[in-house]
């Protein structure tokens, strides 16, 4: 077969583009509230959450709002800085904001904080394995960034600054704010910061989507083959 006839549509990419909508349906809501039940393992283990989630408890602290709540609302805050960035969200934009925050406080409702150390143990290993398997449905499903990374990734188009550079700015501030308002900073934060990405990048090839390159781009966010600090994260 030509190299002309193998790029044809109708060649093995995998299903065609109606059929796979509903697996990338059904991979973006189960990620989001995968992703959100597992950062309520995070917070119930007290043995520290991710850089956003540190922000957003040390808000629930100050507010006496649920942090469920709060990551909704800020989420929808942050989707408003996409404005001036030019950022045009999709539909797993939305749905991050909506799905996550209310995930998280539909668990924590069910799940007690863990009494000795080895059950904290436990529920903090839990919560960053289930965290990497939840980016790779939710990025693989190809529906669009979450909105805190529309802003990191805005933020790069607009100053030409490394992602990383953005990336790791906006996490040591979000973390040193979130410390400052009593969020939860411990070793899950570094064993957060270690292993998402290598567990991302694992997740993403157990979830792609057949017929789609790898490499490819949810809506402006990078979805990386390449070395895990690349990966971008749902947030």
């Amino acid at each position: 077969m030509s190299r002309s006839s193998s790029a044809s549509p109708s060649a093995s990419a995998g299903p065609p583009r109606g059929r796979r909508l509903p697996r990338r349906l059904a991979q973006l809501i189960a990620g989001l509230l995968l992703y959100g039940a597992s950062s309520a393992l995070l917070v119930r283990s007290g043995l520290g959450l991710e850089p956003w989630n540190v922000l957003h408890q040390g808000l629930s602290r100050l507010t006496g709002l649920s942090i469920g709540a709060v990551v909704t609302i800020m989420g929808a805050v942050v989707l408003l800085l996409w404005i001036p960035l030019r950022q045009r969200p999709g539909l797993g934009t939305v749905a991050n904001v909506l799905l996550i925050g209310a995930a998280m406080d539909a668990t924590l409702a069910v799940v007690p904080d863990a009494g000795g150390l080895p059950a904290r143990i436990t529920l903090m290993v839990s919560g960053v394995v289930l965290n990497g398997l939840a980016t790779g449905l939710y990025i693989a499903a190809r529906f669009g960034p979450g909105p805190r990374d529309g802003l990191m990734t805005g933020l790069h188009r607009l100053t030409g600054r490394s992602i990383r550079l953005i990336r790791t700015s906006l996490e040591i501030g979000v973390v040193a704010a979130g410390f400052l308002l009593g969020g939860s900073l411990g070793v899950g934060t570094v064993l957060y910061a270690l292993a998402i990405g290598p567990l991302a990048q694992l997740s993403l090839r157990l979830f792609a989507v057949p017929g789609a390159a790898p490499g490819t781009a949810s809506g402006s966010t990078v979805v990386a083959s390449g070395t895990p600090e690349r990966v971008i994260l749902p947030r």
